[in-house]
């Protein structure tokens, strides 16, 4: 149901809502999380109720009113009822609207719970003094790592203490795994992956041990001889399929709009080490051996990209060139350089004297070398070939000392670097990065600062982001042609990977699509909202991959609502693993229970502890499972989304 807009509602006021303000696609993805996962009244504050995603936001069941207005005025505000609300989320607009309608919902109700979205994340940090209880969040940062990683095919990293967390794969486990994350991947139905499997940890390495020396005798794992090697080196782990009174162990994914399936009824995270029953035929499709396995991985360091010294060497001159050179400049001073070192070969040559050809080059170079007389000796000399070498060097540092003293002039003394260029013809291995919105200009920035050489596209020349990466120094290649001609123009047939990154899935797809025509193979990384899309994606094109900024950021959003800290989001394909770290607190639901209690099959696991005596410390799979937490106590957990929303008021176990 919704308002009719400012008015008599066709509903009760709400009461004790959460406001989620703006129509794109962050706000719809943070609706479906608030009221799927956290089943609370959310209220929609639309800017046009026919445009972008609001038609979208308004067909979502159990939104309980729809508002529209153009701006976040206070009569918007109170259209929204925000001093009854909350909590409210800003995720539509500019960051000083954001401030603006931030200050005023914490003046209408000084206990709301305030998100904003900020993309200047430092002045993000200097509003979160101003809020009394309120936290600011960038979406183009929490979803850039992955959009960058995945460009690299290097992992996505969320770092927990002293330690970076990621998500491997199939023969990338090692045996320093944390936790299984997902125990059936098949990639050309990715409605199958199933997230946190039941079994998995400590209590899969008991349960297996039964099976294969219990009174029933070794059970064959499938796909394989008894103790065949797994993806972590070790047996293959054979999983019970779901218990009798789930009927449907593997409902159709297109029927099911929750990615992250509930735990069958009954099910438990742990299990005695006794012999357990063989499975039931049903259970092939479970330990199917094509099916793939992720597990949760820490490295003591962020992964680094394996890039030789002498191409980040090479691609640091280009880059210094670039940054103080044009290219007619760059063209001058390459050919006086290349003269000099061949007229310096031709002297060497002549007088088999590295030391004293040096000593002349240099004088030369200079402009105070002394000329040969008229009938004098030689002096050593090499002859006339020496002394065509030695005037060529003369006239080449007569070129050389005008263009230094221009260089240093335009970068020491006006501290400008001009307007960015097209990338050079020595431009190569780099990653080209279409779109420079929001989450294009971060991605281009991590893939800069990683050494990588980037090269942007943008087809409007007043996009914010064309003047963030040219004050880094990064190509952009800017105008009207068409997405073919400004690819080619970004060299994308010796590039390394593509990012689309623009705003519409169907550009993204069709830059993927233009690039593969003219480079077969290239990495491709896309930006796609819709689900169906991707998976279509991932079913048709290899060597790609598809991330979607709202449902990477959305749950943080989401999480940060409901007063969660999230430390980071892990993407297991188009699913969404979060990371978490939860503070028990006097009065909490988290005080008094333990591990077994906090852990929710299939949906949340426990990854490290924090005690409120050691509060730096970090234990990692905490051996104690049934030390009940006491006030002060943190706890790290990895969670799917309908998992983390669970614990949003957790209930101890009593009776």
């Amino acid at each position: 149901m919704t308002y009719e807009g400012w008015g008599s509602p066709s509903v009760e006021p709400p009461q004790q809502h959460y406001i989620v303000c703006g129509g794109n696609a962050l706000a719809h993805r943070l609706v479906l999380e608030l009221v799927e996962h956290y089943d609370v009244p959310v209220v929609a504050l639309v800017p046009d109720r026919t445009r972008d995603h609001a038609p979208r936001i308004e067909q979502i069941p159990g939104v309980a009113a729809v508002v529209e207005y153009t701006s976040l005025t206070d009569e918007a505000l109170r259209a929204a009822r925000v001093e009854t609300a909350r909590g409210i989320a800003l995720v539509d607009g500019s960051d000083q609207d954001h401030i603006h309608a931030a200050l005023s919902a914490q003046g209408h109700n000084p206990g709301i719970r305030i998100v904003l979205r900020m993309f200047n994340q430092r002045l993000g940090d200097n509003i979160e003094r101003l809020l009394h209880n309120g936290t600011a969040l960038s979406g183009s940062a929490t979803a850039a790592p992955a959009f960058a990683n995945a460009a690299l095919s290097r992992p996505n990293s969320v770092r927990v203490g002293d330690r970076f967390l990621y998500v491997a794969y199939d023969e990338d486990i090692d045996s320093g795994q944390v936790c299984v994350v997902a125990d059936r991947i098949d990639r050309q139905d990715l409605g199958r992956l199933r997230l946190l499997p039941d079994l998995g940890g400590r209590s899969a390495e008991f349960i297996e041990l039964a099976r294969r020396f219990g009174d029933d005798g070794p059970v064959r794992p499938a796909g394989g001889p008894p103790g065949a090697p797994g993806p972590a080196g070790g047996p293959v782990p054979v999983v019970d399929p779901e218990p009798a009174a789930d009927p449907d162990p593997d409902p159709d994914p297109a029927s099911d709009p929750d990615p992250d399936p509930d735990p069958a009824p009954g099910a438990a995270p742990e299990a005695a080490p006794t012999p357990t029953p063989a499975p039931h035929p049903e259970a092939d499709d479970v330990a199917d051996p094509a099916a793939g396995v992720a597990a949760l991985q820490s490295l003591p360091s962020e992964p680094s990209v394996r890039i030789p010294w002498f191409r980040r060497l090479r691609w640091r001159l280009l880059d210094t060139l670039r940054y103080v050179t044009s290219a007619r400049l760059r063209l001058v001073l390459l050919t006086a350089l290349a003269a000099v070192l061949f007229s310096f070969a031709v002297i060497w040559y002549l007088n088999r004297d590295f030391g004293w050809t040096l000593y002349l080059a240099l004088l030369d170079l200079a402009g105070a070398a002394q000329p040969d007389q008229p009938g004098g000796g030689s002096g050593g000399t090499g002859g006339t070939w020496q002394r065509v070498a030695q005037v060529v060097i003369t006239f080449c540092g007569i070129t050389f000392a005008p263009v230094a003293t221009a260089i240093m002039v335009e970068v020491l003394a006006s501290g400008r670097r001009g307007p960015a260029r097209n990338p050079g013809a020595g431009t190569r291995e780099h990653v080209v990065v279409v779109g420079l919105g929001n989450v294009g200009t971060r991605v281009a920035a991590l893939v800069h600062e990683l050494g990588v050489p980037v090269v942007c596209v943008e087809r409007d020349p007043q996009a914010r982001g064309v003047a963030a990466v040219r004050t880094l120094g990064i190509p952009v290649v800017v105008g009207d042609a068409t997405l073919e001609t400004q690819l080619r123009q970004a060299r994308i047939h010796r590039a390394r990977a593509v990012v689309a990154v623009t705003n519409d899935d169907a550009a993204n797809l069709e830059a993927a699509l233009e690039a593969r025509a003219v480079r077969p193979g290239l990495r491709v990384v896309l930006r796609l909202f819709d689900d169906n899309f991707a998976h279509h994606v991932y079913a048709t094109l290899d060597n790609a991959a598809s991330r979607s900024v709202s449902y990477l950021s959305a749950p943080a959003f989401a999480a940060a609502l409901m007063g969660r800290e999230v430390l980071g989001t892990l993407s297991v394909f188009r699913h969404v693993l979060l990371i978490a770290e939860l503070r028990a607190d006097e009065g909490s639901g988290l005080a008094g229970m333990n591990q077994h209690d906090i852990e929710d099959p299939g949906g949340v696991r426990v990854i490290a502890v924090r005690h409120a005596r050691r509060p730096r410390e970090y234990l990692w799979n905490y051996a104690d499972r049934t030390r009940r937490l006491v006030p002060g106590d943190r706890v790290v957990v990895a969670a799917t989304r309908s998992g983390l929303a669970r614990l949003n008021t957790p209930v101890p176990n009593g009776d």
